[in-house]
């Protein structure tokens, strides 16, 4: 099942994110796939804090993968991964494997379209659309 929300600023795409987070029970996989600009990063930063992970927020594109480790507040790892500059190898040379099997965990991926041959069938996969400078259009799948 399908749907499709247009929030008409950064706060209501992150508040898109919060109220995903809410439904996390860990071991879920978040696929975010849209164009520079399309609001992946401000979507995560919704749900990075509904799960009370400590800022800042940014995405990171040239670190790979960012772990928020399990802290009093934060009851998950939380692995943040930007796909843009890699290849499924690079991710699996990571620990993906593991990572990805582990229910402590919850992942976070934009630009999951570039590693689609090594994430699993049962991921949510949220497309994220630039519309105009505040607008954007998410779809949930």
């Amino acid at each position: 099942m399908s749907k499709s929300i247009i929030t008409n600023s950064f706060q209501e795409t992150q508040k898109q994110g919060e109220l995903l987070a809410k439904e996390l029970k860990g071991g879920e996989i978040i696929c975010l796939e849209g164009e520079l600009g399309a609001g992946k990063t401000t979507f995560t930063q919704g749900i990075l804090k509904e799960l009370q992970v400590k800022g800042p927020y940014i995405s990171p594109t040239f670190l790979i993968m960012k772990n928020y480790p399990i802290t009093k507040k934060q009851k998950f790892n939380i692995y943040h991964i930007d796909a843009y500059r890699v290849k499924s190898q690079d991710i699996l040379s990571l620990g993906w494997k593991e990572i990805s099997k582990d229910n402590n965990n919850i992942l976070i991926i934009e630009w999951p379209e570039r590693i689609k041959d090594i994430l699993p069938q049962e991921v949510f996969w949220i497309k994220l659309k630039w519309i105009d400078d505040e607008k954007r259009l998410i779809q949930f799948f």
